[in-house]
């Protein structure tokens, strides 16, 4: 893929962020979640790339979405064809109580190369490169906290697990326990705290639990970016999302299989970005300035290459035309 796409696709992100930033603390996380599509998809309107949503989100619970199957980009004739997974606000409820880790986050592939998962749930271990080789799925909770302190070379009193803070979760939690290691419980945003085991400095060592797919799939892409390991399997928790898995194609057979990091990612050129929309571990929120002007923070990530590169920018509210046109249906 063109290198130089990677900043159109930072002006993606930062425009969904932007549109739902104003939004924080405000209780409106339907609201906020509308802005972040609209403002994503008009930006992507001119992104010179033949696109097709492959993971989106919302039609289980009628949250607006960019849907599965839309087509995004340009869309012209030499236009390369590429797959698109995107989340245009990740964490609703954190935007819409004003907590950490709210992003708008995609990744893009070429065709075929991301796995078109159902929007349901997936069951989810991830680590940094460090420990990569050392986890397996299918293995207990001690067994994978004791390979991973072990890779690390940490006591297991040292390790420290990020789950996210749901009843589902309590076994895992309970077995952690009992083997003594640190746990840090988040309340929303998956994506963000899973790739949080590839940055040393966030103290993360190891992700564990069951979240979104869709979140699974693009957090997959930045783990392979930076040469962590990810697994999942998909995990219909309710009887809607078994007939959904069923829609797709995803029978009881298909989801008994182990999802390696190459089945979620087929691919070694795969491109990852993300803007805060409040602040986190990872990224800054959107900041907003005087004279009509907002600072934002962003990350891409590209395989190919291992480059990680963090942007900062400050916009001048009334000169984004994408922006102008979503700010202008939420008023």
């Amino acid at each position: 893929m063109d290198r130089n796409l990677a900043l159109e696709l930072v002006r993606v992100t930062e425009t969904a962020a932007l549109a739902c930033g104003r939004y924080m603390g405000r209780g409106e996380k339907d609201i906020a979640d509308q802005a972040a599509v609209d403002g994503m998809r008009k930006a992507f309107s001119d992104v010179a790339i033949k696109g097709t949503v492959v993971i989106g989100e919302g039609e289980l619970d009628e949250a607006p979405m960019l849907y599965i199957g839309e087509k995004v980009g340009t869309c012209r004739e030499n236009d390369m064809e590429v797959d698109i997974a995107v989340d245009p606000l990740e964490g609703t409820n954190l935007i819409a109580k004003g907590l950490p880790n709210a992003i708008a986050v995609l990744a893009m592939a070429p065709k075929g190369t991301l796995l078109n998962a159902p929007d349901t749930y997936m069951r989810k271990i991830a680590v940094g490169p460090k420990a990569k080789g050392c986890i397996d799925l299918e293995a207990s909770v001690e067994q994978n906290l004791k390979a991973v302190a072990k890779a690390l070379n940490k006591d297991i009193n040292d390790l420290t697990l990020i789950i996210q803070d749901r009843e589902r979760h309590e076994d895992i939690i309970k077995e952690a326990r009992k083997v003594g290691c640190r746990i840090k419980l988040f309340s929303d945003g998956d994506v963000a705290t899973a790739i949080a085991t590839c940055f040393e400095d966030t103290g993360i060592d190891i992700f564990m639990g069951i979240g979104g797919a869709p979140e699974g799939v693009i957090a997959a892409a930045a783990i392979k970016c930076m040469g962590g390991e990810m697994q999942g399997k998909i995990i219909p928790l309710y009887e809607e999302d078994a007939m959904r898995c069923e829609e797709l194609g995803w029978t009881e057979e298909k989801r008994e299989k182990l999802l390696t990091l190459d089945d979620l990612v087929n691919t070694d050129d795969v491109l990852f970005v993300a803007t805060g929309a409040t602040d986190g571990e990872l990224l800054k929120g959107v900041t907003y300035l005087e004279n009509n002007r907002a600072k934002t923070q962003s990350v891409v990530m590209r395989s190919k290459t291992g480059t990680i590169r963090f942007v900062d920018a400050i916009h001048k509210l009334d000169k984004n035309d994408a922006l102008i046109e979503t700010l202008a249906k939420h008023k």
